[in-house]
Formats: C-alpha cells, sequence, structure tokens
C-alpha cells in the first residue's frame, strides 16, 4: 500500500530535543517492515503559517493519492476543515494517544474528522460510540522494535529512571532518597541530562531495577502541600488520570527489570508479579526496591518473562501490523 505519514520530525516540534523517536524508528519504520510504500509530511516547520500547511498537505494528498493517510496530530494546526476534504478522497486514521486525559478537551473535537480512530484508553471507546465514531480501534504504544537490544554483563545502577523532570517525579525520588535509596535519573531536566535511543535502551539492561514513574499527576496531599510550586502544578494539570505508555515495553524490551506504577489495563499485557512489579505509593516503591534489590533470582526471572513477552508482542511492527489487518 502507499501510505501518507503525517507527523512531527522533532519531539515535540522542537529541533533541539531531537527526532520524534518514536514516529521516525516506530510507526513509520514499521510501515516500511511490512513492505509498504510510505511517503512522509512533516508539519514542524509550519508552525508560523499555519495556511501554507493546510495548501501543501492536500497538495502532497492528491499527488500521491495515497491508500491511507497516517496522522499523529498533536494539537490544532491542522485544520477540521483540511481533514474533512481529506476524509471525503481518502481513507485517514489517526493515533490518539493520550485520550485518558485529552478526549474531553481534544479528542471528541476531532474524532469524527477521521475515518478510522486509534486509541491507546479502552475506557474512551464508548466516548467515541456516543459521539458516532464507530471506527475506533483499540491499540497501544510498545517498543522501537528497530532498535537493537543490548547486551549488558554487569549492572552499573542499583536504580535507575530515564524520562523528563517535573515536579511530581522530583518529589518521589526525592522521597526515595529520605529512604536510603539512591535513584541515578536521565532525562530533560536531571542533571546527567537526556539520553539518545541507544544510550536509554543500555540504561534499561545495566540497571538492577527501572523505575517507571508516571505521567499524571499525584493525589498524594504529601506532594501536594510539599511546596507551593508542588500545589499549583496538581491545580494546574490536566493530566487528572494515569495512563500507559512507550516506556512500561520499552524497559522489558531492552533488557530490563521494571518497577512500575500500576496504571489501569496494564494487566493486558502483562502479568503482574510474574512480568513487572507494580506499586500504588512512595511506601510501597521503598519496599519493594529493597526487596527485590536483595532478592536477585526472583528479579532476574521477572526481569526474563517481561523481556521475552515484550520482544514477542509488544513491538511496534506487532501494533502496526495488528491495526492494518483490522482496517482491511
Amino acid at each position: 500500500m502507499k501510505i501518507l505519514y503525517v507527523d512531527l520530525l522533532y519531539d515535540y516540534g522542537i529541533k533541539s530535543r531531537g527526532i520524534n523517536s518514536i514516529g521516525q524508528d516506530g510507526f513509520k519504520a514499521s510501515f516500511e517492515n511490512l513492505g509498504h510504500d510510505v511517503q512522509t509530511f512533516y508539519y514542524d516547520d509550519y508552525f508560523n503559517d499555519i495556511c501554507l500547511l493546510q495548501s501543501d498537505l492536500i497538495e502532497k494528498a492528491e499527488i500521491l493519492a495515497p491508500d491511507i493517510i497516517f496522522f499523529s496530530i498533536f494539537k490544532d494546526q491542522i485544520m477540521q476543515e483540511t481533514l474533512l476534504r481529506l476524509k471525503e478522497r481518502f481513507i485517514t486514521i489517526n493515533w490518539f494517544g493520550d485520550d485518558q486525559w485529552r478526549f474531553d478537551n481534544f479528542t471528541n473535537k476531532y474524532c469524527n474528522l477521521f475515518t478510522y480512530c486509534i486509541t491507546t484508553d479502552v475506557f474512551s471507546i464508548p466516548k467515541y460510540y456516543a459521539l458516532g465514531q464507530k471506527n475506533v480501534i483499540y491499540s497501544q504504544w510498545a517498543a522501537i522494535d528497530k532498535h537493537s537490544i543490548p547486551v549488558s554483563e554487569d549492572y552499573v545502577y542499583d536504580v535507575s529512571f530515564v524520562g523528563g523532570m517535573h515536579p511530581h517525579r522530583k518529589w518521589f525520588i526525592e522521597q526515595l532518597k529520605k529512604n536510603g535509596i539512591h535513584v541515578e535519573a536521565f532525562g530533560h531536566g536531571w542533571p546527567n541530562g537526556p539520553l539518545e535511543s541507544k544510550e536509554m535502551n543500555e540504561i534499561f539492561s545495566k540497571s538492577k531495577i527501572n523505575l517507571n514513574l508516571s505521567n499524571s499527576i499525584s493525589y498524594d496531599f504529601r506532594f501536594i502541600f510539599h511546596s507551593i510550586k508542588s500545589f499549583i502544578t496538581f491545580f494546574r494539570s490536566k493530566k487528572d488520570k494515569s495512563q500507559i505508555k512507550a516506556r512500561n515495553f520499552e524497559i522489558p524490551y531492552f533488557n530490563g527489570f521494571q518497577l512500575t506504577d500500576y496504571v489501569p489495563s496494564l494487566d493486558e499485557y502483562f502479568v503482574i508479579g510474574k512480568e513487572v512489579a507494580c506499586y500504588t505509593n512512595v511506601e510501597e516503591a521503598v519496599l519493594q526496591i529493597k526487596y527485590f534489590l536483595e532478592n536477585d533470582e526472583l528479579r532476574e526471572k521477572i526481569k526474563k518473562e517481561g523481556h521475552l513477552r515484550a520482544v514477542s508482542e509488544h513491538g511496534y511492527i506487532s501494533r502496526i501490523e495488528s491495526i492494518l489487518k483490522e482496517i482491511q
């Protein structure tokens, strides 16, 4: 098939943050690896000229005449009139990856502008139906199977965390430190700074425990009243629900043991306690970190089982293949 892939080339459209790895090495590469002809349209450079974006996108689609236009829209750069015009002539699909907290203020305005909608939130499916969108595909984030799996003979870190710094994550790691647990943190805002994809994957395999902290805001009153900034963050944040993210699959795929906060539907993808370890608060995280650092055999067994599950089921090629089968 001919596929027109519409996305941001850079992470959040910011060149200094580097390539949008999930888009390039996840979605796009998976289409290509499945044998499809993929042409791209990146809208990073159109942020200052929205009108030109509409005309150039329509022109590209009309010249290419693709079988499918696959979107990963970020905000409202692509006008509703443009999306409706493209839907009239082509099969259009959009990846709605944050419906847990963006459905009511974003997805509901756009879902009927596409032929198909992909959601990562099973609880949002009835909302699509209520709005008249019946072509809803339930899928999930994944690991980038284009990247090689590192092989590490020795551990470098007891506990690590990879992800951007924000107030709740900082507070959580500080609480662990107060309980004698040092976490080596990597990502935007941390002293270690961000990592390239290869470096990140190596951290997963070189850490005895990979801590996974949700992007959602915390309802722990200790965090809310920790500081004025925490208090403001809690009330300003639009993220009011936790969600599964790519990190849940990346850690085990690239040979890491994962200790993650529990999020709804995680047990659809991993057997909790056998393939992944979960906590619900700081106290549980402290307890489990100390336990798994002392029990190497059990930790390694869970790591192995999680890795096998992730490699067999949770790469982007598997996700895209399943989506295309459902459409066809």
